[in-house]
């Protein structure tokens, strides 16, 4: 009953800032207004706020951007010896990181991954992880939330514009300043009001009952904290993450941090429907992420609660890696919905999950993570799904395909397949890659089925710009952390290229009136159509992976 209570809660609370938070948002991306501090920027960065650009300049942006921020963030952390509040903290002896575990860093906290391979309270001081992962924690979430709304305006355009979709540089400063920072700050302060740590001291020492002292780490947790949950990040501040007390210390902060990674992919649906005049059109998409991320919760919560062994049936449950503040229900709720979205914080050890929860928040990843997905990125994959959905009911009745008024032709389908197909390929030839090779047995804690789990997690995660992990396998070797790096890389920016190229062709096109052998795309047919395709399209992919690792640990 205290499970289902956190659960009720939880969607009361989406339900309530639904609204008012997805029409906030859409008069934001759609304001012809410019708060003065944006015009400062605009100023100070020589941007011509008033110019839209074509998807080319808007990729570009976005691209240049990004890469910038890799090289800045590199940097500092090669840099960190150089800089205050480093303590001596770094790798290999040295008070800086390592070329390899720096450019995996960098990649990570910039593409909105946040996969740590290093332990934050020993690597890293507390200039790198507020100038430069925390700066990337807004910025990135932004960027992702700047491109779903340029697929937005591709729908909406009437093709009179030379098929612009907005001005990059305008959608990331709104973004920051009117949407992500604001309630990052709300946010934090409440979580120091639950008990979340905010400090500048490195640590603090305290004497054990047999006299000897242990340094607990302390950081500004809380800031951080906040942004990395509100912008689907997940990136610690100590290693433990979300399961450590000082960032999540009882079940009010834990359900204020699912709360917290939810509540913009969720509202973004509003947004949706908002900006294409058809608030009914964001209510299918919602229903969608919100059918596919209660399946999940029932049966990670199943698993969870009825597991096989005689020490979990003993203890009632699945309880090992498992803080006893949150119990099996908030740890489930938390994992389920951290791996539905690209947050990729924990607050209980998924490598401890049985085979058939451990298997659902692989499966996840492996969806898109559309359930409801990261900030923006939730909302462009599934509107990507959409599209190929209308595609497949096309041929099934011979009509050219038409979603909001736009007809799918070669074009937009081929843009929309380069999207779904890119994560895929790096899932499974990077697995592949590694298991084929004789040091990765040396990486893994398990053999059999649950040491090919762990493998295969991490290149999920990684492609998909998860971030989380089931840590049983030692990514520190050079080849994860260029692999991996690379992964994260791809997964991110070729499914923007093509999601950008995709909202140009839209824009080109003008708006054809609805027919008679149009697909109402407003209803539950499309809803379950939408649906169907997701899990289709994952379960014929992803089937023969899955049947060599959760599957089969799952039947043992």
């Amino acid at each position: 009953m205290a499970g289902l209570a956190q659960a009720a809660a939880l969607v009361a609370l989406l339900a309530v800032t639904w609204k008012p938070l997805g029409d906030w948002m859409g008069r934001v991306y759609t304001d012809t207004r410019h708060w003065r501090v944006e015009r400062f920027v605009y100023r100070v960065c020589r941007i011509d706020a008033a110019s839209p650009q074509r998807w080319t300049t808007y990729a570009a942006g976005v691209l240049g951007f990004s890469f910038v921020s890799i090289a800045l963030l590199y940097l500092m952390q090669r840099l960190q010896a150089f800089l205050p509040l480093g303590f001596g903290r770094g790798t290999d002896g040295a008070s800086s990181v390592s070329p390899a575990m720096a450019f995996n860093t960098a990649v990570s906290f910039v593409t909105n991954t946040n996969w740590q391979s290093y332990v934050p309270e020993q690597v890293l001081g507390h200039t790198v992880q507020m100038a430069g992962l925390t700066v990337q924690n807004v910025v990135s979430a932004a960027v992702g939330m700047a491109v779903a709304v340029a697929l937005v305006r591709g729908f909406v355009s009437r093709g009179d514009d030379d098929g612009r979709i907005g001005n990059f540089w305008v959608d990331l400063t709104r973004g920051v300043t009117r949407i992500l920072l604001p309630v990052a700050v709300v946010a934090a302060v409440a979580l120091v009001a639950t008990g979340v740590v905010q400090s500048l001291r490195s640590g603090v020492e305290i004497a054990a009952v047999d006299g000897s002292v242990h340094t607990l780490p302390l950081a500004p947790a809380a800031s951080q904290e906040a942004i990395k949950e509100l912008g689907t990040n997940g990136g610690g501040i100590v290693n433990a993450n979300s399961a450590h007390p000082f960032e999540n210390p009882g079940p009010v902060a834990n359900l204020l941090e699912i709360f917290l990674l939810l509540v913009i992919p969720v509202a973004l649906t509003r947004t949706f429907g908002v900006m294409v005049g058809r608030v009914r059109q964001g209510v299918v998409l919602l229903s969608v992420m919100g059918g596919l991320w209660a399946l999940m919760l029932a049966a990670a919560w199943l698993a969870e609660t009825h597991p096989n062994g005689p020490a979990a049936l003993a203890a009632g449950g699945a309880l090992e890696g498992k803080e006893v503040r949150f119990g099996i229900p908030g740890s489930v709720l938390f994992a389920v919905s951290t791996t539905g979205t690209s947050t990729g914080a924990v607050n209980s050890m998924h490598d401890s999950y049985s085979g058939a929860a451990g298997g659902v928040t692989l499966l996840n990843m492996l969806l898109g993570e559309v359930a409801p997905g990261g900030v923006g990125a939730g909302l462009y994959g599934l509107l990507v799904l959409a599209v190929i959905a209308v595609f497949l009911a096309g041929l099934m009745v011979g009509r050219t395909p038409e979603y909001l008024g736009k007809k799918l032709g070669r074009r937009e389908i081929t843009y929309a397949a380069v999207s779904i197909l890119v994560m895929p390929a790096f899932v499974l030839l990077g697995a592949g890659l590694a298991i084929a090779l004789p040091g990765t047995a040396d990486a893994l804690n398990n053999d059999g089925a649950h040491g090919f789990s762990e493998v295969l997690y991490a290149w999920a995660s990684a492609a998909n710009n998860n971030g989380s992990a089931f840590a049983g396998i030692t990514v520190t070797s050079d080849f994860f952390q260029a692999g991996l790096g690379m992964a994260m890389l791809f997964g991110r920016f070729v499914p923007i290229l093509a999601v950008l190229a995709l909202a140009g062709a839209l824009a080109r096109q003008r708006r054809v009136p609805a027919g008679a052998g149009t697909l109402p795309t407003d209803g539950l047919l499309f809803a379950g159509l939408v649906g169907g395709t997701v899990l289709l399209v994952s379960a014929l992919t992803f089937f023969p992976a899955l049947a060599l690792g959760p599957i089969a640990e799952a039947l043992s």
